[in-house]
């Protein structure tokens, strides 16, 4: 079937720009499919895989038919877990933030029923729960089912296996006879489809039908992580396998920007690719990625399409594509005449479940992956030092740094002491920038409830000499996910310093400190504020010296 793109739908100008906002650029295929018959208002019975998009097929239509003058509760949306209606709410939120005057309200058990009566009795339009506490509800007359047009019942067949087909049908019964009734699941059991036919009118069968797919020979590899664990693991990986060049895919334009933002922020060489961008544009992002200008590409799968480059060595799947096609035709830009490749892909959540559909349908064993240490960068760079010290010597042309060492040698140092001393400083003032934070596998295990911008972070990017030192305040800090490596990379960017040239570097929860010699202080003023580090515009002045 061909993709439709979302502006070819007749939705009103509100949705559209949610839609926009969120970063989406073409339809699903089972966006594709559904979308369409639910605003013409018809039953629809999908099957469709976790994470293939279901959510804005039946959560789009929801909002461009809810009326935000009606402040009673116009569609329904069952979900067999807590975490499944929070997600769910939060999609439908970010897709109507600006249709003005709807509200999206989740509400299953765990959660203080008094929290949700009050939310409901400041007007909702549409509630999205599992069954049990909808019923809560519904017995207490605070869910009142009178109005409600649309109804959704999402992952269906998992609410029948756990047990909560009695409930549903509670519910089904107190709903009104003129109402649109969808049902979404990954499998369409015989007994789901007689309970369906109960309650829909002619209803449109929609499934997605997969083709055989066979993945390319890559090596391919998967992460379990956190979500705002991804760009610092991403930066890990580029760190130890040292690409030629990278592709990053993501499923919206909004994230491409924030991570390319994120990368440069870092010191890498990126740049983006996505639909917004005009055909010029994209030749010219292009030509520097196939220069090698650029070493990073992050892409959406729209704008990915055609690229053809023979020296990509890694794929990131830094979010899981919602299609197994987009998966088998993102790693196939690697690996390419007869180069070796690879692709990793980072699972988050309930990501694992599209990793599963991901391996069913291409026939491929995915191997997981412990996440990278920093013990594992720093083994990584002793190699490649190493390698360079034997290329070194192979090339000769040492007789100016034999007669330095010499002079040691006659103070009685052997030629080992003198080598390893050189090679502890060497790495001492050349190690991997911002790597020095703390290590999150570690962080993990000892404060699971705690984010990493939440903890006060000392940066341990220290001075390199006794010179003359100006210490100067950012005023911004880890909360807005800033480390040592930002402010230090900034630095380096905006002024005509370099890496010498900067002391201490102090990264606490909203500001920073920094110093710089003395005689590049003024410039760094001028030239460092009002620029942005990792998006933030920043304000720089002088601060009162450091305390020893």
């Amino acid at each position: 079937m061909e993709k439709i793109r979302f502006e070819e739908l007749n939705l009103s100008e509100e949705i559209q720009k949610g839609i926009k906002e969120m970063g989406f650029e073409e339809m699903s295929p089972i966006q594709s499919k559904a979308i369409p018959v639910l605003l013409e208002g018809r039953d629809v019975i999908g099957q469709a895989q976790t994470g293939t998009g279901k959510t804005a097929s039946f959560g789009i239509p929801i909002l461009e038919m809810t009326d935000p003058k009606d402040k009673s509760i116009q569609a329904l949306v069952l979900c067999p877990t807590r975490e499944l209606s929070i997600q769910v709410a939060e999609e439908i939120s970010n897709l109507g933030k600006f249709k003005k005057g709807i509200k999206v309200l989740p509400v299953y058990g765990g959660q203080p029923i008094e929290r949700q009566l009050r939310a409901l009795k400041t007007g909702v339009q549409i509630v999205i729960g599992t069954p049990g506490r909808v019923i809560d509800h519904i017995k207490r007359k605070t869910i009142k089912t009178d109005n409600i047009r649309m109804m959704v019942l999402d992952e269906a067949d998992e609410m029948f296996d756990m047990g909560f087909r009695d409930d549903i049908e509670l519910v089904m019964n107190t709903l009104p006879d003129e109402r649109q009734t969808i049902f979404f699941s990954a499998t369409m059991e015989k007994e789901i489809m007689k309970f369906a036919s109960r309650y829909q009118t002619d209803p449109e069968y929609i499934k997605v039908v997969h083709k055989e797919l066979t993945a390319p020979k890559v090596d391919q590899a998967y992460f379990e992580l956190k979500e705002h664990m991804k760009t610092e693991i991403l930066s890990r990986l580029i760190d130890i396998y040292n690409p030629k060049l990278t592709i990053v895919f993501c499923n919206t334009k909004k994230k491409v920007d924030e991570l390319t933002s994120e990368l440069l922020g870092r010191g890498y060489f990126a740049d983006g690719l996505h639909g917004d961008l005009k055909q010029t544009q994209r030749d010219t992002v292009m030509n520097k990625f196939r220069n090698g200008t650029i070493e990073i590409l992050v892409a959406t799968d729209v704008a990915a399409r055609g690229i053809d480059v023979d020296d990509v060595d890694l794929v990131i799947n830094y979010d899981m594509p919602q299609d197994e096609e987009y998966y088998v035709h993102r790693i196939g830009r690697t690996a390419r005449a007869g180069r070796e490749g690879r692709a990793f892909s980072f699972v988050a959540g309930r990501d694992i479940y599209k990793l599963k559909d991901i391996q069913k349908y291409t026939k491929t064993k995915i191997e997981r992956k412990d996440l990278p240490t920093l013990k594992d960068i720093e083994n990584r760079y002793t190699i490649n030092l190493l390698e360079k010290i034997r290329t070194e010597i192979e090339k000769g042309e040492l007789s100016k740094y034999i007669s330095m060492i010499d002079g040691l040698l006659q103070e009685d140092f052997t030629s080992l002491d003198i080598a390893a001393a050189l090679l502890k400083l060497y790495m001492k003032e050349n190690r991997l920038e911002g790597h020095e934070e703390l290590d999150m596998v570690d962080y993990g295990k000892k404060m699971k409830s705690k984010d990493i911008g939440d903890i006060k972070e000392e940066g341990k990017s220290k001075g390199r000499s006794s010179k003359a030192r100006t210490r100067l305040h950012i005023n911004i800090g880890s909360r807005k996910g800033v480390s040592p490596r930002h402010i230090l990379s900034a630095l380096i960017q905006e002024s005509n310093i370099n890496k010498n040239h900067v002391g201490d570097i102090d990264v606490y929860d909203k500001f920073s400190f920094v110093e710089v010699d003395k005689k590049f202080a003024d410039e760094v003023l001028a030239s460092l504020n009002n620029k942005r580090i990792k998006g933030v515009k920043v304000k720089v002045e002088k601060a009162n010296p450091k305390k020893k």
